[in-house]
């Protein structure tokens, strides 16, 4: 998912370590198969590929995160948003040739985003995109959730001492024996952190500068445009899915972080 994963995991000896982290590798890979926008034969390429022709049956994993993203949607008023992968593409492509992308060319990305063009069928697990030309992007959610299935993973092969990071999303198990808990670097205050996520979200790695303009490279579904605001949020949650979209959600609309904490009860905002 364009990140480097790392698995710290507590057991009696390193060749019983490297074996269920390797089934934790496993299954971070498999999840990236299905959710990478940058692979064309992914299945949510080959969804996205499909746009405007109808509902298409998808696997389990994918209607599961499509299903958290849209109810997170709903939730933050469409700050977090799925959808934005055209507009996405946009920037990928000012990033590398460090141009802005004409305003032409973000009005008709922008009029293929929309949470509320996504159809979800639970019953035949089916998803419809509504307009051809559509593109879904996971990388505001997707992290958080391998995380979370690699740290639940590991519980159930019997290692529920462990921590899993990808970028800026980090999934903590139970705190390491003796310990009260793993210790996360956060703006440069360490945490003690057991059994939740912690999702941090900015322009500290992933940016371009453009006439004298920084952009994130998380961009806002209502004007199109990365964000210049320069901030890094961090979120902490019970599970990875929800630090992870919050963390986007929050950044996209600072503004609302009152009133998104008192929605999402257990979830914090670390400064």
């Amino acid at each position: 998912m364009g990140v480097e994963a790392r698995i710290v995991l507590q057991a009696p000896s390193v060749e019983i370590a490297a074996d269920a982290a390797d089934a934790a590798f496993a299954e971070i890979e498999r999840l990236e198969q299905a959710f990478s926008d940058w692979r064309p034969d992914s299945e949510l390429s080959q969804l996205s590929e499909r746009a405007g022709s109808g509902p298409v049956p998808v696997s389990d994993d994918l209607f599961e995160i499509l299903r958290a993203a849209s109810a997170m949607s709903v939730a933050t008023d469409g700050a977090f948003d799925v959808t934005v992968g055209p507009l996405v593409q946009l920037w990928r492509e000012a990033r590398r040739t460090k141009l802005l992308p004409a305003a032409l060319e973000i009005e008709r990305a922008r009029a293929l985003v929309g949470w509320r063009l996504v159809e979800l069928d639970p019953d035949r697990r089916t998803i419809a995109l509504a307009k051809a030309g559509m593109r879904l992007d996971l990388g505001g959610i997707g992290k958080g959730f391998a995380c979370q299935r690699a740290v639940d993973l590991l519980a159930r092969q019997g290692f529920p001492c462990a921590l899993v990071q990808m970028g800026g999303d980090i999934v903590c198990g139970a705190p390491p024996h003796g310990r009260e808990g793993w210790e996360v670097d956060v703006g440069g205050a360490v945490r003690l952190v057991h059994d939740r996520a912690v999702a941090t979200s900015g322009d500290t790695e992933q940016h371009v500068e453009i006439d004298g303009v920084r952009y994130s490279h998380v961009v806002d579904p209502r004007t199109g445009l990365g964000l210049t605001t320069r901030s890094v949020v961090t979120i902490t949650a019970a599970d990875g899915t929800t630090a992870d979209a919050l963390a986007k959600a929050f950044g996209v609309r600072p503004e609302r972080s009152a009133e998104w904490l008192e929605r999402f009860p257990g979830v914090e905002r670390w400064r």
